[in-house]
């Protein structure tokens, strides 16, 4: 893929030498233009405001705020960029609180360089980003919990079976909204209301629900 201009990236995680192993590979990436760190959440949302990054990449773990509080508060304030989690936790409870706040993506530390940057550029194309190894959290999930079988069970109306299908892509609502010739608050909308319709509290558990309902019908 090309990239029609880089992507901005600000780092918010308290452990300065893992800081300084990505800021490496970020400099070496044509995609990606690194413009500032913060060791801490509160200095963080600080940057965010002042910065207003493309993307930011944010620790779970910190000291003085916990970076679900970190990426709320980023959220509520409205700011205009991905959010990916970057964390060593691969707690189910912490992965479903950080997409139940908004988390635009959530990999794990231990990821191999290549495959963290593979996954940073289609988070800057737009897509939603997660770890694989913590795919299947998210299907045990949605198992314990009630909802439709299937795709036909949802009553889901015309445009948010294809909202729908759009974030089986892992397509963001701005992308999702260019797409379809909408606005980018009309497709906030419909998917609101097909979480409602599916009980579910994510668009990522939207997304992992409906691709196994598709390949259950397939089987």
């Amino acid at each position: 893929m090309t990239q029609a201009y880089t992507q901005t990236i600000l780092i918010v995680d308290d452990h300065p030498l893992f800081r300084k192993g990505v800021i490496q590979l970020i400099q070496a990436a044509a995609e990606f233009n690194f413009v500032g760190e913060a060791a801490s959440g509160k200095e963080g949302i600080q940057l965010a405001h002042r910065l207003q990054p493309d993307m930011i990449l944010l620790d779970l773990n910190m000291k003085d705020m916990n970076g679900i509080e970190v990426l709320k508060t980023l959220k509520n304030d409205g700011l205009d960029a991905r959010i990916i989690m970057l964390t060593v936790s691969d707690q189910a409870e912490d992965l479903m609180a950080a997409l139940q706040a908004g988390a635009d993506g959530y990999l794990l530390k231990d990821m191999e360089p290549e495959d963290l940057m593979q996954q940073l550029v289609e988070a800057a194309h737009g897509k939603i980003t997660l770890s694989e190894r913590l795919t299947h959290l998210l299907v045990t999930s949605l198992r314990e919990k009630s909802r439709p079988n299937s795709l036909a069970e949802a009553g889901l109306t015309e445009q948010e079976s294809r909202i729908l299908q759009h974030l089986i892509d892992g397509k963001s609502n701005k992308l999702i909204a260019k797409d379809m010739g909408i606005a980018e608050g009309t497709v906030k909308v419909h998917v609101k209301h097909l979480l409602k319709k599916l009980n579910l509290r994510s668009r990522v558990e939207a997304a992992v629900w409906a691709d196994r309902c598709r390949r259950q019908a397939q089987t």
